[in-house]
Parts: structure tokens; C-alpha cells; sequence
């Protein structure tokens, strides 16, 4: 993808400079780059909250996409999300944009299978994906970053991803899981 290619290197283009309709691909193909199959749901009309769906073995995902330079992107749209995601029983989601977040969207997504993906973090994961290097993970948005990077499975040394525990003694309760499952099953305590 010529757009990817030309956002991805390190004298191109700002993803921020980008209209909705280049955005929305964009982010998409970041994702294949980080090995999810991607189908676009988004287009012209209402999106019904959500604009791709990444599939990475038998699990699923939703991306909501906000093309926004001059506002943050507030609890709604993260509430929105979260709530598609339980309809559709997923595994998880993510919220990419151009901008930044605000703090109620953040404390929303914090402990939740959300993962917020603001304009550095994706344009560091579009320059990492160009270079051939394995995309990491954005840092999962909350007040303080340190304890929200997104870990890197020990065993197959690919990004983990926050899940929450269905059944068993920690029902409810979250936990990092391999993005690879049920391939490879290591998980790792929050």
C-alpha cells in the first residue's frame, strides 16, 4: 500500500495530516503488519461504532478509528466500543487516533480489554512495521505508562494481549495472554 508505505517511513507523511477515508486503510494495514487479518467495516455512512475487525487465530477484535487533530477523543467513543465488544463477545479492542485521549477515556479503558493507540504511538508503530522490525505493542494508555506497557510473551516473543477471565477461581479478574492462543498459551499475572 503506497499510502503505508509513504506514512511509514521516516520523512513521510503524518498520519494527523490524513483524511478520515486515508486513516481508516492506514490503520488497518498497520494491523496486518502486526499480523491480524483485517476486514474494514467502516465507509460512508454510520459505522455502528466500529471501523475494522482483526482476527489473529480464533480470536477477534474491534478497531474503532478517530481521525481527529484539533479535539481528544473522549469516554464515549471507549464506551461505545466496550459496548460493541460485549455484544459481539470478542476478545478485545482498540481505539487508534490521530490525537490524544482524554483522562475520563483513559481511566475507562484502564483494566479493561481496550487498548488506546494515540498519534505517537501509531507512528511508531507505522515507522517499526516499515523497518521490518516487530511492531511493539503501544503503550496501554492509563495515568502512569510505566506499568501499562503491553508485555512481550516469554515464549513465543510476540505482544500479549489484556484478557479477563471467564470461568474458573479468577472469574473477572484480568491477566496478559499470548496474542498467538491457543497456539501458545503462556500468560502472565496484570
Amino acid at each position: 500500500m503506497a499510502l503505508f508505505d509513504n506514512v511509514s517511513s521516516e520523512s513521510g507523511v503524518n498520519a494527523a495530516n490524513l483524511s478520515w477515508r486515508e486513516f481508516e486503510p492506514l490503520v488497518g494495514e498497520a494491523f496486518r503488519h502486526r499480523g491480524f487479518e483485517v476486514t474494514e467495516r467502516g465507509g460512508a455512512g454510520p459505522d455502528g461504532g466500529v471501523d475494522l475487525t482483526l482476527a489473529r487465530g480464533h480470536e477477534r477484535f474491534l478497531v474503532q478509528c478517530k481521525q481527529w487533530r484539533a479535539q481528544q477523543v473522549g469516554v464515549s467513543v471507549v464506551r461505545e466500543l466496550y459496548g460493541v465488544m460485549a455484544a459481539e463477545r470478542v476478545a478485545g479492542g482498540y481505539v487508534v487516533t490521530s490525537g490524544t485521549y482524554t483522562k475520563d477515556a483513559r481511566e475507562f479503558a484502564s483494566g479493561r480489554n481496550i487498548e488506546l493507540i494515540d498519534g505517537g504511538a501509531l507512528n511508531a508503530l507505522l515507522r517499526n512495521s516499515q523497518n521490518g522490525a516487530p511492531a511493539p505493542s503501544s503503550a496501554r494508555v492509563a495515568a502512569n505508562s510505566s506499568a501499562n506497557r503491553t508485555p512481550m510473551c516469554p515464549t513465543c516473543k510476540t505482544p500479549m494481549v489484556m484478557r479477563t477471565a471467564k470461568r474458573g477461581s479468577n472469574v473477572g479478574s484480568s491477566f496478559w495472554g499470548c496474542a498467538q492462543y491457543p497456539k501458545c498459551r503462556q500468560t502472565l499475572a496484570t
